[in-house]
């Protein structure tokens, strides 16, 4: 029998998980390549801290060569695949066109920015979704506000210390808790500069898909530090000066950002393959149909959710995670190793750190706030990462002790992370 093969397209959760698991149950037996645009798993719950200069950049990525030993991992991003041909094909950094086959094959290819048609908003609104933005936004933010410190208008002052995070979900929430946060203490010796936080959203309160006792604690944390929270209102229109908003208000801002969820990557739908939101269409057993070969997992992945009938597992990391080490099992069984299983997950509860001591959280469904909430919230992010847990919580005690470095360094331009960039980064 020839030694088996699997490619794994994508190193977000689904796809780290499914890895590392492939490997431990290989054992050394089979041939396992990760193709990945990047050479790093992103620990992307904590990117807001990365915009807040909490913690450095290099702290929420981990090495899949170190993290990953006995797996292949080839840089490039997969533009094609020949499923009659059991063919994968990629192109590397440099522009280079390579192909590599596989006898199973597991699509993990994550999700990008989730796109509104609304004008204007690709052109002066940034979004969310990995490394080079959250750099980007920490040097924007700090150079908004030094510039709003030496500016003589008092128009050019208020649109510069104005930020707008559109989207209350997740990632929104906790950007714009972070955020307020950090321009208190880059304020803190410029007493003529008072910046100004909104966070906007359709729904009709914030974190909408979470436990509405989340919503609620979060929200009271976030108006306590004066952040605006307008819900059920919509950009209407971005321009390079402000936001005109659907409840006809116009804000003066040279801050927009972008975080109203996440898309499936657009290659999903370029393999001509049953599709749901997006999503491929897969099994319980998360077998892609008709390709018994073929599985798909993470946000890529139209997971049935069995414990909620008729819906969709959500595009979460702990769906993600779990996802991974399902297919990993199964393509082991398919080997004869075990037995494959359907994936059937119960949420054990979310966290959301609200920066400070503040955070929210309800393990396994208890409700929690305050310090309580933020040492679970800690807690749970350092379990949960493969790497770099001692270097995250050496930064936490230097933030809780030492003032933060409000320096920009220039390296990432706003031309270098447009909103409408297809290059995904990880399961959110």
């Amino acid at each position: 029998m020839a030694r088996p093969k699997i490619v794994i397209v994508g190193a977000g959760f689904a796809g780290f998980t499914a890895a590392r698991k492939l490997a431990a149950l290989a054992g050394g037996s089979a041939d396992i390549i990760v193709i990945n645009p990047t050479d790093y798993f992103l620990y992307l719950p904590l990117l807001p801290e990365v915009s807040a200069g909490i913690l450095e950049p290099r702290r929420v990525t981990v090495s899949l060569a170190g993290a990953l030993p006995g797996v292949r991992v080839i840089l490039g991003e997969v533009d094609s695949f020949d499923l009659a041909g059991r063919t994968v094909s990629y192109r590397d950094p440099d522009g280079g066109k390579g192909t590599v086959g596989y006898h199973r094959l597991v699509i993990a290819a994550g999700s990008v920015n989730k796109l509104l048609p609304v004008p204007g908003v690709t052109e002066y609104a940034h979004g969310y979704r990995g490394i080079p933005e959250a750099l980007f936004l920490r040097d924007h933010i700090t150079r908004q506000i030094e510039m709003a410190d030496t500016a003589t208008d008092p128009a050019e002052r208020r649109a510069r210390t104005t930020f707008v995070v559109v989207g209350a979900g997740y990632t929104g929430t906790e950007v714009a808790a972070q955020g307020v946060l950090y321009t208190d203490a880059l304020t803190r010796d410029r007493p003529e500069v008072h910046p100004e936080w909104l966070l906007i959203d359709t729904a009709d309160r914030i974190l909408p898909t979470l436990d509405q006792r989340l919503g609620r604690a979060s929200d009271r944390a976030l108006r306590e530090r004066g952040v605006e929270i307008r819900l059920g209102t919509s950009v209407k229109e971005a321009t390079a000066d402000g936001v005109h908003l659907s409840d006809g208000d116009y804000l003066p801002t040279r801050s927009l950002i972008w975080c109203v969820g996440v898309r499936p990557d657009p290659l999903i739908q370029s393999m001509g393959l049953a599709t749901k939101q997006g999503r491929l269409v897969v099994d319980e057993f998360l077998n892609v149909p008709h390709y018994p070969d073929v599985y798909a997992c993470g946000d890529a992945a139209a997971v049935e959710d069995l414990t909620r009938p008729g819906e969709l597992t959500g595009m979460t990391a702990q769906h993600a995670t779990r996802q991974g080490t399902t297919v990993a099992k199964n393509i082991a069984a398919s080997y004869g190793h075990g037995r494959r299983r359907a994936y059937k997950h119960h949420d054990l509860g979310f966290v959301v750190d609200l920066g400070g001591l503040d955070a929210a959280a309800n393990p396994l469904g208890v409700p929690l706030s305050g310090l309580p909430a933020k040492a679970v919230t800690r807690g749970y992010h350092l379990l949960s990462m493969p790497g770099n847990r001692v270097r995250v919580a050496a930064d936490w005690l230097l933030d809780a002790v030492l003032p933060r470095q409000g320096v920009q360094l220039g390296l990432v331009p706003g031309s270098a992370v447009p909103l409408d960039s297809a290059s995904p980064e990880t399961e959110s």
